[in-house]
């Protein structure tokens, strides 16, 4: 008798939601009533949210351009914030947490969408609220607070741009939880710009110091509570605008106080305008102060179980200069004594190749191969299974034959 082995590749169970997309191009939201969970409530279509869970396994969602309670027109930049309880009803309710329903038309100039209501720098409070936005950095804290940074989006003043401005969301705090602004501008400054990154002296933090405002950054948070963050679409420290490669270490202060950034490595400015600044990939699999990779947007990232930061792809620049959808590995392994640490290319190309970005090889379906390599690609979503095994899923990048749109193709990485 031949030994038959079965691979189970999973399914797929739909728990809520509209199968159609609407009279708009997305359905609107259904929010019920501040604070009340109701099997009927439900978030507007949307992309480039926030997201996150609790210690209670409960999954939150904020903001993300998409439709607001109205569904009239194209969608703006959402503020509003969800709680969504798996345990709650058949399959699970949504609760309309904090923020706005509506997205109202810009009063001065860019999207639709709320403005920020800061407060007080430092100080909770019920009123205070980020203002609209998309493709946000966060992190989780210890002590489960969650932390925004940036985003494309609007600031106190009505007006759209690239923020740099640092939150914290505390759900202990008031019935509903209590947002507090810790650092950055309220401005972004001109229409469509944003504050300039103050980079102060590499390695070493300083109360002034801040990244400039950017959008689809990535983020780890090391074993000392540490927030990193790198690459994005944004603004160097003479004010131009383009995909920058700056690494920034942000240490909390303590009991709940504002901390301070300190600017780890990369270029604090930008070849040109738009530009960015290219990878330096060293040998493969080989460690080295000067390596660092190129100026990037919307890719993926994780952390292993030694504390090492990985990165994966988006749209950026090669060890050329080229510019197009990346599918080059990385690993940053942090410095134990807090100085700078190192970067190693560990697998995919240093260049974009000739269409734009790298074709994908796929291999078996199933089956791990050393010469297996995902197409290069931006905005994909990934996961960490509890074995430390990194899935990622779709984006906007290249297929085997090397043509380019929306990919479902589904991928483990295995450290």
């Amino acid at each position: 008798m031949t030994n038959v082995s079965v691979v189970c590749l999973g399914e797929w169970t739909w728990l809520g939601g509209s199968t159609t997309l609407g009279s708009n191009g997305g359905q609107p939201g259904i929010y019920g009533t501040l604070g009340s969970p109701a099997p009927t409530n439900i978030p507007g279509g949307r992309e480039q949210t926030l997201s996150w869970t609790d210690a209670s396994g409960n999954a939150w969602l904020f903001g993300g351009y998409g439709e607001d309670s109205t569904g009239v027109g194209y969608g703006g930049l959402l503020n509003d914030l969800w709680k969504f309880d798996p345990t709650q009803g058949t399959n699970g309710e949504w609760t309309w947490m904090g923020g706005s329903n509506i997205t109202p038309p810009s009063q001065t100039f860019g999207a639709a969408g709320q403005p920020g209501v800061y407060g007080t720098q430092g100080s909770p409070s019920p009123t205070n609220i980020p203002g609209g936005r998309e493709q946000i950095s966060s992190w989780i804290d210890a002590s489960h607070k969650v932390w925004l940074f940036g985003g494309e989006g609007i600031d106190a003043n009505d007006v759209t741009g690239e923020l740099n401005d640092l939150w914290k969301f505390d759900p202990t705090l008031g019935t509903m939880g209590e947002w507090t602004w810790m650092g950055g501008s309220n401005s972004v400054g001109a229409p469509f710009g944003g504050p300039s990154g103050v980079y102060g002296t590499l390695g070493t933090p300083a109360t002034t110091n801040i990244p400039g405002g950017r959008y689809g950054s990535v983020s780890w948070i090391d074993v000392s509570g540490n927030f990193w963050l790198f690459t994005g679409n944004g603004i160097d420290s003479t004010g131009t605008l383009g995909y920058l490669n700056d690494l920034w270490k942000y240490t909390p202060g303590a009991n709940g106080q504002v901390g301070e950034w300190a600017w780890m490595g990369g270029s604090n400015i930008l070849p040109n305008p738009y530009g960015g600044s290219p990878g330096v990939y060293g040998t493969l699999g080989s460690p080295a102060p000067t390596n660092i990779p190129g100026g990037r947007f919307s890719a993926v990232s994780w952390i292993d179980a030694s504390g090492n930061f990985w990165l994966s792809g988006g749209d950026g620049y090669d060890s050329t200069g080229a510019g197009g959808y990346l599918n080059d590995l990385w690993e940053y392994t942090p410095s134990a004594t807090g100085d700078t640490g190192q970067w190693t290319w560990i697998s995919g190309s240093n260049t974009v190749g000739r269409s734009g970005g790298q074709v994908g090889v796929y291999g078996t379906l199933g089956t791990p191969a050393s010469t297996n390599d995902p197409g290069g690609r931006f905005g994909a979503v990934s996961w960490i299974d509890p074995s430390g095994k990194l899935w990622f899923f779709g984006g906007d990048g290249y297929d085997s034959t090397g043509a380019q749109g929306y990919l479902n193709d589904l991928w483990q990485f295995q450290p």
